[in-house]
């Protein structure tokens, strides 16, 4: 894995010359962020060594290389999932070759479905926490202390100062923006009605199949991250029956200007 990340990240200084200090993986119906970012230079996945391709509608796959808010950033145009096919390391290895770009901090969205009841369709939740269900866990094997230690304390995943910047930057704005607990499954099947209310039970706000993953490496190599998530339906009686990726896809459309005017300012003032 050191070898691969090193080979990749020599061949994107090669060809970009750019040090990024914010990363950003941009989920489901949130690629047009790049609208707002200055780029600079965009490298298809297809053409970055070791690097997986994205195969889900709605992720375009790119390396995005840019200005945002003043911060030089480099954005995923798509993310790679684990019910891909792909193993859970290569899932994560973008993440890695972040980090070793000159990436500080990282910045992940995604869409997913809500249990919270307070909730309803087209909210975006500041991701305080997350509970890892995923099958595998991209930490399990052998341990390369260069990467980070053996054994990560998780106690603060998601950089409180981080957190609390965001929610300033949202009451200012006057956005109703909620905060919760992200709970991590394989996918790719939507939850059935029992493993939505499972979820809540067990202290869940919303249900993705992503995110939990990258997170815990970005821990890894200690990374600061922040995360949002757009509530794109809602794991009930009256919501479940109708849940699809397109209805998916135009609740996170739906939601997208104030979660891109949400990052483009938070990304300003770090």
């Amino acid at each position: 894995m050191w070898e691969k990340v090193q080979e990749t990240v020599q061949f994107i200084i090669e060809k970009t010359n750019f040090k990024p200090e914010i990363g950003i993986v941009l989920g489901s119906g949130l690629g047009n962020l790049t609208a707002d970012i200055a780029i600079e230079h965009e490298i298809s996945y297809a053409d970055i060594p070791n690097f997986p391709v994205s195969t889900v509608q709605g992720h375009k796959g790119a390396l995005i290389f840019g200005t945002l808010g003043g911060k030089k950033i480099v954005a995923m145009q798509g993310r790679f999932h684990y019910y891909e096919g792909y193993d859970i390391k290569t899932t994560v290895f973008p993440i890695r070759v972040m980090k070793y770009l000159g990436v500080e901090t990282l910045i992940v969205s995604n869409a997913s479905g809500g249990v919270n009841p307070s909730f309803k369709v087209g909210d975006i939740m500041i991701i305080k926490d997350h509970i890892n269900a995923f099958p595998d866990h991209p930490l399990r094997g052998h341990n390369d202390e260069r990467f980070g230690p053996r054994f990560v304390n998780m106690n603060e995943v998601y950089t409180k100062s981080i957190i609390e910047q965001a929610k300033v930057i949202a009451k200012a704005k006057n956005y109703d923006i909620k905060e919760g607990v992200y709970y991590g499954l394989q996918g790719p099947t939507f939850e059935t009605l029992a493993e939505y209310k499972m979820v809540r039970v067990v202290g869940g706000d919303c249900v993705g199949m992503s995110t939990v993953p990258e997170v815990i490496v970005a821990r890894h190599m200690d990374m600061k991250i922040f995360g949002i998530s757009v509530i794109s339906d809602m794991g009930n009686e009256d919501g479940i029956a109708d849940v699809n990726h397109d209805e998916v896809l135009k609740a996170v459309q739906a939601a997208e200007p104030i979660a891109r005017d949400l990052i483009n300012e938070l990304v300003s003032k770090l």
